[in-house]
């Protein structure tokens, strides 16, 4: 069983490292975030609403931003995804896309979810 993102365990050293490049990231066009989550998932997403979203452990900010909502058609498995992106120390941009898929329910979680796959990656 997968776990709850509400459930994780930060290496608070690697967040705080990366706390800079991550909380001054700069925004993009919305139709940037369409294009990347319709070429990482398919179907036709549709912006919904933009939610910011400030995740914190500890007290301190480890992730601040905006986190646009898409309805996305013709999924298979979603009718809504959680999109951002921010840019990297090369200048080059990472971008997001977060489907909305039990336990990934709101923005929040999406980020949550997606602070422990980097996590787990290195």
């Amino acid at each position: 069983m997968a776990r709850s993102p509400h459930f994780i365990a930060y290496d608070w050293n690697h967040v705080q490292s990366r706390r800079t490049e991550v909380v001054s990231q700069l925004e993009v066009d919305a139709d940037q975030l369409k294009n990347a989550v319709e070429s990482q998932h398919g179907g036709t997403a549709t912006l919904v609403q933009s939610v910011p979203v400030l995740e914190t452990f500890e007290g301190k900010t480890v992730w601040e931003g905006v986190v646009h909502v898409f309805d996305l058609a013709g999924h298979p498995k979603a009718t809504r995804v959680y999109a951002w992106s921010y840019e990297l120390p090369n200048g080059k941009r990472r971008f997001f896309a977060v489907l909305q898929i039990q336990p990934i329910n709101t923005p929040q979680d999406a980020v949550r979810a997606a602070i422990v796959a980097e996590q787990r990656a290195r």
